[in-house]
Formats: structure tokens, sequence, C-alpha cells
């Protein structure tokens, strides 16, 4: 994601939460440009503490989601500030998707669900995956009352219209004023939805053509929600999704990975620390997704500088 953004962003900085020491040290030890770490023991307080003692580390990662967003413009001089997965991977600019929300305060983004995996009555109708908060009194008043509801509950289960983090979200547009719903297709591009939309190349960049509409657009981000590592160099997509196209695997999938791989061979010890699920489901294109995976890394291992 980092290595994306310094592609195709040329102002950003990012401020990562460590969730552990491992992540806290890697950090520390190597120097990346445009880059703040913050620890857990900068940024929790006493209200994160207590959540933390009832809740999962995936439901306390939830939890603190609206809090390093609140730190950040609390303990820094910015205007806004952008809450991004990290399992993002940019493919243009995102300052784009910045420009739609124009006087608004906040931005959030449609999981645009395919009809036969729609989860808006579960998982709910945004996707806490780039989430935009000016610094100002009308995104506070948002920002504050996302904080106080996921101290009171979040947790990866539904109840009461509520789920995780992200739930909360789904009345925003009416409880608050200056809440924007994101109208590019092209924020938020993810296995949920892709099969919408046919990808194609032109003069370098990536587009997506919109099946219903034939609407083409520029590809910011894709989200690669449950890509899973199998070995050093074999890795799924999507198990729970169907690709029904190559070239989701062609102008997607292979760039990560080959990013992905690129990392490995410059910090060695990560690969260390990963861990793989051996379990490789068989799905339409496995084969090919098999090449895609081998041939990324044949090509990062002779540092061959050809185009896909």
């Amino acid at each position: 994601m980092y290595n994306s953004l310094c592609r195709h962003c040329p102002k950003f900085h990012l401020y990562i939460f460590a969730f552990d020491d491992i992540c806290y040290n890697f950090f520390q030890k190597y120097h990346f440009n445009n880059i703040t770490v913050i620890s857990l023991n900068e940024f929790e307080d006493e209200a994160l503490l207590t959540a933390k003692s009832n809740r999962s580390l995936g439901e306390y990662c939830w939890t603190c989601t609206s809090s390093t967003i609140l730190y950040v413009l609390n303990h820094y001089n910015v205007e806004s500030c952008t809450y991004i997965d990290a399992d993002l991977f940019f493919f243009s600019s995102p300052q784009v998707l910045i420009d739609e929300i124009g006087n608004n305060s906040v931005m959030i983004t449609e999981h645009r669900y395919t009809e036969k995996y729609n989860q808006t009555e579960t998982s709910g109708k945004y996707c806490v995956q780039f989430v935009y908060f000016k610094n100002n009194i009308q995104a506070r008043t948002v920002l504050e009352w996302w904080r106080e509801s996921c101290i009171k509950w979040c947790y990866n289960r539904v109840e009461n219209g509520k789920f995780g983090d992200q739930k909360y979200l789904d009345d925003w547009c009416t409880r608050f004023e200056g809440v924007y719903e994101l109208q590019h297709l092209g924020g938020g591009v993810a296995p949920w939805n892709m099969q919408q939309y046919n990808f194609i190349k032109k003069r370098g960049k990536l587009y997506g053509i919109e099946s219903k509409t034939s609407k083409h657009f520029k590809v910011v981000f894709f989200h690669f929600h449950a890509l899973t590592f199998h070995s050093p160099i074999m890795f799924t997509l999507s198990s729970f999704y169907e690709i029904n196209s190559k070239n989701i695997y062609k102008y997607l999938f292979t760039p990560y990975i080959i990013e992905i791989l690129k990392v490995r061979r410059k910090f060695s010890h990560i690969a260390q620390k990963e861990k793989y699920d051996n379990k490789i489901e068989k799905l339409e294109h496995t084969s090919y997704e098999e090449w895609c995976c081998i041939w990324s890394y044949i090509k990062v291992k002779l540092y061959l500088n050809t185009f896909f």
C-alpha cells in the first residue's frame, strides 16, 4: 500500500498505529519517507484500555479505528485525515476522490455489493476502508460520536442493528450534516463488487467499465480483502467471491503479488513472521491464478523489467 501511494500520490503522510512491538520496531529501524509510527503506549487511553479487556484482538482493532483518526487530528497539524485499510493498493491518485467532497466534512464509501453477495443487512451499506474527515467541528461531531459508540459496543457479531465499527456508518448521511457518499466507482473496487466491471489498460492506466452502464472510470484503489497466503510464492485472491475474468488476475492480482514479493525480497526477515493457509480452494481459473503467482515470483527473482 505504501509503495503504491508513493507512485501515485505526490503529497501524503501515513500515520501508522503499531499494535505490536514487531510492527513498531520495524518502522523504528528502517527509514521510510512520509511515515510516522505511533505505539500503543502513546495512543491508548483509559476508555480504550477498558474496552480492550473484553474484546478479541480483531474486535479491539475495529474499536480503535475512530480513535486513531481522532488522535491524528488532535496531535498533528493536519487539515484532514483519511483512514485507509492496510490491504488497499492504489492504481492512481486518491486526490480525485477527496476532491469530490467539496464543502462537506466527512466522506464514506459504499460496498457496492454484487447482488448475490449483498451483505448490507449484516455488514453494512458502507465499508470502513477509506473514510475521510476534515479537521473541523462538523467532522469531529461525527467522529466523536463514532468513537463513543465503538467504545460502548464493537464486536464481531450482528446485534441490534450493529456489527463491529462498520454498521454505525449506515445512517450517517441522515443523522449528521456534512457527510458525503463517494460517487467515483474507482474508489472501493473489491472482491464483493469486482464482478460488475470489466478491466482494461489504456496508456498504462487501469480502467474499469461498469457492465450495466458501460461507464468508464479510472481504478483508484482495490481492496485486497481476504487475500490468502498459502506459501512464500502461492496466494489466493478470494475464496469467497467469483472471479469472472482473467483480467482481474492480470491487472489487479498480479501487480499486488509482485509488490509483496519485492517487499519480502528487500526485507527478507518478514517472511519468517508469515502464516500460511494450506487449503487452496479449487475455483474457476485456479490454474491461471497459480500461473500468475509463479510468473510473478520468476519476474521478481530474475529482476525482469518487462510489462505483463
